[in-house]
């Protein structure tokens, strides 16, 4: 694991916790030698991360759409700024850029970031680790919510069990260097196997 690809809030949220989680999942990566890949942003939880990572030696590339940048939400002391055409380009740089894939707290940008990799997973698109940085809770909604599916059999055990979530940095970096992934087939169900 070189590069981790991180989502985050470009908002603070309403706890101190989240900023503060965000800026030692910084430090953590950066101490470990480890590359961070995120939105770009210089705002929210996405600037404090990346100010972490700065200021602790780390490499940090921002992927972000021209547009952000010219409304000045582009952070411009970072190793690298990318700049891409679409929302759908910038997402698929930083998938192709990084080895793993974390959410910290956010809002539906980061939900719907998160899902989407952790979709491929499932899909066998990519086998990279994906996790949550469950700060003060924040992710339990979700994680009811996916228990929920694998309830009622829209996520097989098997799949559900593919993402990592943990409430300390650290802990959630020693297991992400610790996942190997392989292949799990999505069952295919047909018409007749209702029935």
């Amino acid at each position: 694991m070189r590069r981790i690809c991180i989502y985050s809030g470009s908002s603070f949220g309403a706890s101190p916790d989240y900023a503060a989680a965000a800026a030692a999942f910084g430090t953590a990566c950066a101490r470990r030698g480890l590359g961070i890949v995120y939105g770009g942003g210089s705002v929210g939880l996405m600037g404090v991360l990346a100010d972490a990572a700065l200021a602790a030696g780390g490499e940090v590339i921002g992927v972000i759409p021209r547009a952000m940048i010219a409304e000045e939400r582009g952070h411009h002391g970072v190793t690298e700024l990318i700049p891409v055409d679409s929302m759908h380009e910038r997402k698929q740089r930083m998938a192709d850029l990084s080895d793993a894939f974390v959410a910290l707290p956010g809002g539906i940008g980061t939900l719907e970031e998160v899902i989407e990799v952790f979709t491929w997973l499932q899909l066998g698109l990519h086998l990279k680790p994906v996790g949550l940085l469950n700060v003060a809770g924040f992710y339990e909604p979700l994680l009811r919510l996916l228990d929920h599916m694998r309830d009622e059999q829209f996520i097989t055990p098997v799949h559900h069990g593919m993402l990592t979530v943990e409430s300390e940095p650290e802990r959630l970096l020693d297991r992400l260097a610790a996942t190997k992934h392989t292949r799990v087939v999505k069952p295919i169900h047909r018409a007749t196997d209702a029935a």
